[in-house]
């Protein structure tokens, strides 16, 4: 990891893959990762953490399964929200858009279970940089 500051706008701007996330730098265990996400994704949970979600630009929509029924959380530019570990969630954004995600590192994008992963998804632990 770099120990001079990093532009998220540059880190970026460095790929274009949808739904593939980069590492833009670590915390103890966890990692910080940057995505562009268009569409939607799949349908997965994460059993043993939460995953916390930050709108950079654009518009992300996190469909959620509980045990009340179903819901959509709207996210605009600016806006976080985390999904509690074990909660079925959906990210989508119709629009596109471009988020950073705060995760233990080698948490799978597609979560411990997933319906089936679809060829845009990158089914990943995310990417170096």
């Amino acid at each position: 990891m770099s120990d001079e500051p990093i532009d998220l706008v540059s880190a970026l701007a460095s790929f274009d893959q949808l739904w593939s996330p980069r590492i833009v730098t670590r915390v103890n265990d966890y990692d910080v990762r940057v995505a562009k996400v268009a569409g939607e994704h799949v349908w997965h949970t994460h059993d043993h953490t939460d995953e916390f979600f930050l709108v950079l630009d654009g518009e992300l929509h996190i469909g959620l399964r509980e045990d009340t029924g179903e819901r959509t959380v709207v996210l605009p530019r600016g806006a976080v929200y985390v999904v509690p570990c074990g909660v079925e969630h959906r990210p989508s954004a119709p629009d596109g858009a471009s988020i950073l995600m705060f995760e233990p590192s080698g948490t799978s994008s597609v979560g411990d279970r997933h319906e089936e992963v679809p060829a845009h998804v990158d089914a990943t632990t995310g990417h170096a940089l």
